[in-house]
This record gives C-alpha cells, structure tokens and sequence, in this order.
C-alpha cells in the first residue's frame, strides 16, 4: 500500500511553528555568498519537512536555472539574461546523485541475501581478492573497496564490466567503512543477473510504482525538463567530462556512461515524491539499507537518536527520524553553473538542527 501523506499545519504535524518557519529563511542566505566563501552555495532550494502522515512545510527559493555557463578565467558564473531565470517550484525536479543508492539498496534487500557472498550471483566479481565479499557488505560499505573508478573513460559495458572484476580491495573485506560508488554499481550488476531485468525496471517494480513516486524516474523525458533543476556547465579539467550545461541529464559520469541508470546515481525526483519514500520507510519500521546513522555533518542536531539520511553531491538531501516520526527533505542544485562552488554541508546542518527544535529534541 502506498504511503499516505497530506498537506497540512505545524499543529496537524505536531511540530513547533516558530520552528518550522525558518527552515526556508534559514536557507535563503546561503543563495548569495556567505563569508568567508565567494559563491552562493546553491542558486535555489527546496524544503520540505513533515512528521507522520502530515507534510508542513513544502517551499522553494531561489532559482533552478541562473546561468548559462560557467568562466573558469574569472571564476564566475556567467548569468543569463534576467528574464531566462527559471524559478525554483516545489515541484521542480532533481537530479538525486547518490540518493539513487537509497533505491538500489531497497531493491537488494527485497530480492537479495545479505549475508551471502556476491560471487554467488555473479562469479566474475571473486576475481583479485574479492570472493568473500558478501551482499551486506556492499550494502554498509565495509567491502573495503575503493571510492570510485573511471568507468567514464570506458565506452562500452564489457570493459566497464572487467574494470570492476578486476579491481581488489585496498583493505580487508568487513574490517573498515570506505564509502563507495563500486558497492551500489555491483550490487546493480547482481540485480540484473539474477532476475534478468534492468536495474531501472526493478527500482520501478519494487519502490517508485508502489510508493506512488511518479516523478521518480531514470532519464527524464523532454517534457520534463522546463522543471529540472540545472546543474554543472560540465567541462575538463573540473569535470571529466566535456559536455556543457547540463538540464535534465545526469550529472555523475559514470552513470552517464552508462547509459544514465546506475545502481550509485541517475535518479531524478522531487521533495514531494522523496517525502514519500521516507514515509514509506518508517512506515515499515526498518532497516534502513544504505542509509547514513546519526551523522552531525549533515543531519545537525537530528543526529544521536537514530536519525538515517544520506547526501547527494548535486545538492540533495534527506533525513528521517524514526523516534518522532519526522522527515525532512532539502534539495538544492549547488553544482550550478560548477561544482568547483559546493561549500560543504552547512545549510544541511543547520536545517536538521532547525528541524530537530521542531519536533522538540533540541
């Protein structure tokens, strides 16, 4: 059954007003330079927050297309004119970046077995060190292997495929945590082995149809795009990439690469359909598979009671607290017009500590 969620009022979600009110005006200083950086954090945000059934807050600021390119002589973004500007909606649509990697371990642990090894599914991954890696292990990132590799520098999928076969571990498989793409992108290889379908059919089968996320989706239509969120003017040698503004196309490139529909990045969704994924979770009580726990960076004060949340490099976020109930989502495009301008993760910070007053455990 799909989740359940309204529009509603602080006191309908049980949440403090005087609160809630600043989430977005909290998050407003940050669309201009905030010393000592010398560049906006993001051109434009969207805040939601809720607790139960009740969503409270749903607002956008700022813009989701501001410029046209970006000036690596000058280091700025080159504007367009004043009436292109796109304004930032409730509605606009995201590129998730790694938040994809919430839907792939969904999908794994629905058809997987977490304690079995993923040579099992796929012997081809055993090879260099890695055949006693288990299915779990890819899951909470302690597969010792490394961040990422340059998979965007492979055009075809067979010598993807034997770029990761070939890769070994830099530490011990279950004796430390090194968050990495690779775990998701071979979990996404498993997934297709076993049941013969393609990862973006199975996030579609088993999480967006059934949570009734119909703005989620792998490679968005055209139509789509007059309300996606631009993200990077994508050229070498700050991207790996050559290929120029980007608006409704993946930004990771590797999940470019890959035709768009990686089991680490290639979702793009809204506040609203993400709200539904976190209600859909807590709904159910748990685990929460690929989730960061208490992480104070990004979560502010929600952390140290349990909290579950995770980052995208793009500019989105979301975390749920499974104590009150609560959840909170901020999407923001800080990779427009350059990557080279994302600050850290202050205004994620500061919005999970406004939140937590909200819901009164701060």
């Amino acid at each position: 059954m799909a989740p359940q969620l309204s529009r509603g009022t602080s006191r309908d979600a049980e949440l403090r007003g005087d609160e809630l009110s600043r989430l977005v005006t909290d998050i407003t200083p940050y669309l201009e330079p905030v010393p000592p950086s010398v560049h906006p954090w993001c051109a434009g945000a969207v805040v939601l927050a809720g607790r139960g059934g009740t969503v409270a807050v749903h607002e956008a600021v700022g813009w989701a297309e501001r410029y046209a390119s970006y000036d690596e002589n000058t280091d700025r973004g080159v504007e367009l004119p004043r009436e292109r500007w796109v304004p930032m909606r409730p509605d606009t649509v995201f590129d998730l970046a790694s938040l994809t990697k919430l839907f792939t371990a969904v999908v794994a642990v629905g058809r997987l077995e977490l304690g079995r090894e993923v040579a099992a599914y796929v012997p081809e991954f055993g090879a260099a060190g890695k055949r006693r890696i288990t299915v779990g292990q890819l899951l909470d990132h302690t597969s010792g292997l490394r961040p990422e590799l340059p998979f965007h520098d492979h055009a075809d999928a067979e010598s993807r495929a034997k770029l990761l076969w070939e890769e070994a571990p830099v530490v011990a498989p279950g004796t430390e945590r090194i968050y990495s793409d690779l775990n998701l992108i071979a979990l996404q290889h498993v997934l297709e082995r076993t049941t013969g379908e393609a990862l973006d059919a199975l996030v579609r089968e088993d999480v967006t149809d059934p949570f009734g996320m119909y703005d989620t989706r792998y490679n968005p239509p055209a139509s789509w795009t007059p309300r996606i969120a631009a993200t990077e003017d994508q050229r070498r040698p700050w991207a790996r990439l050559d290929r120029g503004p980007l608006r409704g196309t993946v930004h990771d490139e590797n999940a470019h690469v890959m035709g768009g529909v990686a089991g680490h990045a290639g979702l793009f969704s809204t506040a609203w359909d993400l709200a539904l994924f976190c209600r859909a979770l807590l709904d159910r009580g748990g685990p929460y598979p690929g989730f960061e726990v208490d992480r104070p960076w990004f979560m502010g004060a929600l952390a140290g009671r349990g909290a579950a949340g995770h980052t995208g490099f793009t500019g989105t976020s979301l975390v749920i607290d499974p104590g009150t109930g609560g959840f909170l989502v901020l999407l923001a495009n800080s990779v427009h017009p350059c990557r080279t301008w994302r600050d850290g993760s202050a205004p994620r910070a500061a919005a999970g500590t406004r939140f937590a007053r909200a819901l009164g455990v701060a």
